[in-house]
Formats: structure tokens, sequence, C-alpha cells
């Protein structure tokens, strides 16, 4: 018999589905007309033991105990899934063939594979299981997938990697929570202070934002516009760039502080000749935007629904495992297998039916036209988030799943669309002895921007493109030409405190650390997708602390709480930055690559457990002094904050 284990039953039905009939079920699977079998994970299955599961004494919190680090690591099955365990145990024993159909990602890898793991599948049974991998539910996806079964060892390394993550988040959790909760009940805070090597520098970020808003204090800052007439009486406006000599009046980021400064100039300019010293005008183009991550899309969902990110999640996930109309939604991934382009006919026209507001869009579509998207050497496991072929009716859909079924129908149907083309012109001039640069950017053909009316996207960053709405176009000057400043133009300014984070930035900032992370080494290796948590985890990190009180609302704003804010004052501060956990993301991927061993993570990390807990005895949390910890139970997690919550 061959048994297909899934991560769970939505994805064993759909399995089942293309497979021989009639279907007979059973308790916990479904066997086939040819004799094999059918059956499925609830999600995890196993969970981590508790520290007293170790050693008895770890039941009592108390800080000579630490750091708890198991010499054999153990699990146990949940509580609410011994049944449907008890179900694989029996036809486990019975198959002669398995076939692991966990999600495509490294925790559905690390999900099934300890299932076989714990029921001690050994010899040929084991050297031949099969992967598959199914990033669609809709019946031709899945009998691709069923086609294409791989080696299942080939998955060693994801599965390593999700077992490292899994040991470290227990080893870290369960260490730091203890020695903080202790710090904070010498303050008489009785509440469980969670740690996490995610969460806490999540934490952190929007902590020192508040703080920097707090402390934020305006200075005014100076620019200065020439108004110039060319000999033809064309104007144009030009941007004056400050030389190294004004630089003790200007702040870090180069913005003039001295209004004499600029006054001066301004006189020293006014109704002078300007002599043109360079001038340029290149034509551009900028590819549509790929479909999305997971990440990428409750990104923009959070910007154009105010969604959070588990708001978006759970309508990815309906989406995908109820109506069938999503690939599978945790994907870190942007690219999509060429092999995809040949569906594009049946997707599109079930895109046309589904949302009857991209109808038009899909009709104008060059089906034709291959974008950078297609491309099999940057897709592994599973791809990005697309509409699948199927058709239903739009009023089958709620609101929320509606914007998000639209949001990536559009992003799929703009592959289909020819680039933006737009011209970009620079004049730089010297003017009384200072150097000016006009620049404007005109678009020349809408390409797939004409799918996004209301999207403010510019082809390269807005901070590079401040002074292109000072023209919309320049005129036609070469080096050498002349024209005259009527005069200058000074713009008084100042300085704005940073933005509170929103769901949308907060998630940004997740997935591109390395603008956050302090430590110039750590941030050189990282790469541009490299980020705190993973695709699956983040909406669950940041519900998390809002759950224990850390974090509040106000309105879209995310804002730390007095008890989060006393927190992360009271830890060391490699716990409350992104620069260790961004690190501990890159060596897991590195892991998964074949290009780091499991011991070379585990044991620095196990080494560094002692310094940490003696850095945070020596601070305590003063900020929690005459707080009282929130009432309602701590939802359970996996890791140390679990643990935390039950032994409190």
């Amino acid at each position: 018999m061959k048994l297909y284990i899934a991560e769970k039953p939505s994805l064993g039905r759909a399995i089942a589905e293309v497979l021989p009939k009639p279907h007979r079920k059973g308790d916990g699977c479904i066997y086939l007309a040819n004799g094999d079998c059918v059956s499925w994970c609830v999600g995890h299955l196993l969970e981590q033991v508790e520290p007293d599961a170790y050693d008895a004494k770890y039941k009592q919190w108390r800080m000579e105990h630490l750091p708890i680090v198991p010499a054999q690591w153990q699990l146990k099955a949940r509580a609410s899934s011994r049944k449907q365990l008890a179900v694989l145990r029996k036809l486990v024993k019975q198959a002669d063939q398995l076939v692991h159909a966990g999600d495509p990602d490294r925790e559905g890898q690390l999900l099934v594979d300890q299932v076989i793991d714990h029921l001690k599948v050994r010899g040929t049974k084991r050297d031949s299981i099969q992967r598959c991998l199914i990033n669609d539910l809709n019946p031709a996806a899945v009998t691709r997938a069923l086609d294409q079964l791989r080696d299942n060892k080939e998955f060693i390394p994801l599965s390593t990697s999700a077992l490292a993550r899994s040991r470290a988040d227990w080893l870290y959790g369960i260490n730091m929570t203890r020695a903080s909760t202790l710090q904070g009940r010498k303050v008489g805070y009785q509440g469980v202070l969670s740690v996490g090597r995610v969460q806490t520098p999540v934490l952190g970020l929007v902590v020192r934002r508040d703080a920097e808003i707090e402390d934020f204090i305006a200075k005014p800052f100076y620019q200065l516009i020439a108004h110039l007439q060319t000999e033809q009486g064309e104007l144009f406006k030009a941007k004056w760039q400050p030389s190294e000599a004004c630089q003790p009046w200007q702040d870090e980021e180069g913005r003039v502080l001295s209004q004499a400064l600029v006054e001066n100039v301004a006189a020293r300019i006014s109704g002078k000749a300007a002599l043109v010293t360079a001038s340029s005008h290149q034509q551009k183009k900028q590819a549509p935007p790929l479909p999305y991550s997971l990440s990428a899309l409750q990104i923009d969902a959070g910007k154009r629904f105010s969604m959070s990110a588990k708001q978006v999640l759970d309508s990815c996930q309906r989406l995908y495992e109820r109506h069938k109309l999503l690939t599978y939604p945790r994907s870190d991934s942007r690219y999509l297998p060429v092999g995809h382009f040949n569906d594009r006919a049946a997707v599109l026209a079930a895109v046309a039916n589904n949302e009857p507001t991209l109808f038009g869009a899909v009709d104008k579509a060059d089906q034709q036209l291959k974008s950078k998207a297609w491309n099999d050497s940057k897709v592994d496991a599973h791809h990005a988030i697309i509409p699948t072929g199927k058709k239903v009716s739009s009023n089958q859909l709620s609101s929320s799943e509606r914007n998000i079924y639209q949001l990536v129908a559009r992003q799929y149907v703009a592959q289909f669309y020819p680039p933006h083309s737009y011209s970009d012109s620079q004049i730089e001039l010297e003017i009384g002895g200072g150097q000016f640069i006009a620049k404007a950017r005109e678009s020349l053909h809408p390409g797939w921007k004409i799918l996004f009316p209301a999207r403010r996207s510019s082809p390269s960053k807005t901070t590079d493109n401040k002074e292109a709405v000072l023209n919309t176009q320049l005129p036609a000057l070469e080096k050498g030409d002349r024209c005259h400043c009527q005069h200058g133009e000074l713009l008084a300014k100042k300085t704005t405190a940073p933005k509170p984070f929103d769901d949308a930035s907060l998630l940004a900032a997740m997935t591109g650390i390395a603008r956050f992370v302090t430590n110039p080494a750590i941030r050189k290796v990282l790469k541009d997708n490299d980020g705190l948590g993973t695709e699956a985890t983040r909406a669950g990190i940041i519900e998390l602390l809002f759950s224990r009180d850390f974090l509040q609302r106000q309105g879209k704003q995310i804002r730390a709480t007095q008890a989060g804010k006393a927190l992360i004052a009271s830890l060391p501060e490699l716990s409350t930055t992104p620069d260790m956990t961004a690190h501990w993301e890159t060596q897991l991927n590195a892991i998964s690559q074949r290009e780091e061993s499991y011991n070379g993570f585990m044991q620095p990390l196990e080494a560094s457990l002692n310094d940490l807990i003696k850095q945070s005895q020596s601070v305590l949390p003063v900020g929690l002094k005459g707080l009282e910890a929130k009432k309602k139970p701590y939802k359970k997690r996996r890791g140390g904050s679990k643990v935390a919550v039950k032994k409190a």
C-alpha cells in the first residue's frame, strides 16, 4: 500500500480527489480504489516537551537552573492530536511506500518528517520515501505535482534547517523568558515577560521608533531653487547643490541649516547668467512588478485596505483551501516556474470571470509576452502567489477575500503587459559659482501602469526623485549653452519626525531588516529579502505581541505599551535588536542550502546563552513597577513562550 501523508485534511482531500475512485472514508484517512490510502496530520501532531520533562526541578522557576539545555531532545504528541497520530501509526505500519505531502516550505518539511521519525520508520521504507510539492489545490495542479515526485532525501537540509530553528527558539525562549520574568518579580510584576528571538527584536523596533518620535525636535532647514529662462523663453527650475565648503552649516543628511547662507547664495545668482556644464537625456523601461510573495502581499494590502498581516494571511488561506482560487499562500518567492506559462490562458480566463473589474485588463493582455517572473532558477519548493484556473461567482467571496484576490490577480495580469517606458532628463548648471541640477521625468508609454491608476510608484526610489517634481520636462540644452537666472527662491522647511509603525510598515521592516541592523559585518552578509521570521510566522509574531500587551493600536498606528518599553529597557541590547536573529535567519537558510551544518549553528548559540542570561540579571525592569500583568491567559505558542506561560 502507498500512503500519502498530507499536512492537513484539506490537502489530503485534494490529493485523494485526483486518485483512483471509488473512495472509502476511514477514520482520519481516505482509502482509494487501488488499495492505496491518503491520510494527514492536523498541523503539528508533535511538540517540544516542557523543561520539567527533562528534570522535575524545572517546574520551579529559578535563576540557578539557567540555562536549561537538553542533553537529548524530546517530542511529545499534542493532546488534541493523539487520535490522528494513532491513525498514522497504524497506516504507516501497513504501508510499504510513503509519500511526504507536507506544505512546500521548511516547516511543512519538518512537520511530516518528525512524524515519520516519531513512528520509527526505518530501512527500505524510509529510504524510498517520496516528496510531493503541491502549491495549488486545483485537480490539474495536484495531478501535475503527483507526476513529479522527488526523493525525500533531497529535502534533508530543509528539514534540518527547520529543526535547528525549532530547537534554537526553544532554547532562547525558555531561558530568556524565565530570566526576564524572574527579574520582573523583583520589582513586583507578576506577569510573564515573554522573550523570543523574533518577537523581541520586533518589539524593539517599535519601542525605538516611539522613542525617536517622542524625543524628536523639529529643525528648520533651507533649500534654494533657481528659476531659469532659456534664450527661447522656456522656463524651468534647478535645485542648488551645496559644496563641501558648506558642510559646517549642514546636518548629517546634507540639509543646510543656515538661512543666511542660502539667502547669500540666492542674492548672488539672481539676474546672473547660467552656464550648462552637463546635459543628459535617457529613455528607460520599468518591468511590471513581480507576482506576490506573502509579505509583499501583506504590505500592499496593509497600505491599500488597512488590513493586518493576520487578516491578509487568513484571507489567503481561505482563498487557497476553501475556494481554491489562489496557489499556496505562505510563499517567500516572487517568481514562477517556466512550465506555469503554459497555464496562462486558463488562469487569465478565470481572472476575467472571477473579478469583473479586471475583465477589460485581461481582454487587452498580450498572452505572448513573458515577463521576468518566469524563472526556474529562482523557484525552489514553492513559487509566487498567483490565481488558479478555477472559476467562481464573485459573490461567493467576502469583501476581504475579494480585495486580496483582486490584488493577486492584477499583479498576475500585469505580467502580460509591456514595460512602462519613460525618459529621465538632467541638466547641470553653474550660476554665480554655485552648482545647480534640474531634473525631469516624462512618461512615454504607460505599459503595465495602466492597470494601477492609483499606484504611487516610480521607476526609482522616491528619495532619488524629489527634484523631478520641479519640472515636467526640460528644455533641449547642451553643454556650453547659456540661459538666464531670473531669481533664486528660498524654501524654508522643517525636519519631520519619523512616522509611527503601522501594519504595512512594520511588515516591511521585518522583511527588509538589513536597514535596521547595526552591526556592519552582519548587514554586509544579509540579502535583500533576509528578514525577521518567515512568511508563515510574521503575522503571528505581530499578533502575539498584541496579545501579550507589549503592543497596542492607536487607530492605524502600532505603538509600544509601558510593559513593552520596560521589557526592552531591561534586556541586553543583543536581544532587542534584529542583528542576532537576522544573522540566524541567514545561517538557517545556509543550512537549507547545504552551506552550513546543524552543529555549526547550534553550538555557538548554546555557548552564548550564559552571557545573555548574566546580562539580563544586571538590569531590573524598573519601568514595570506598579504595572499589573494582563489577566487573560496567553495563547499557547510553540517554543519558549508557550512553556513559559504554562509554568509561570
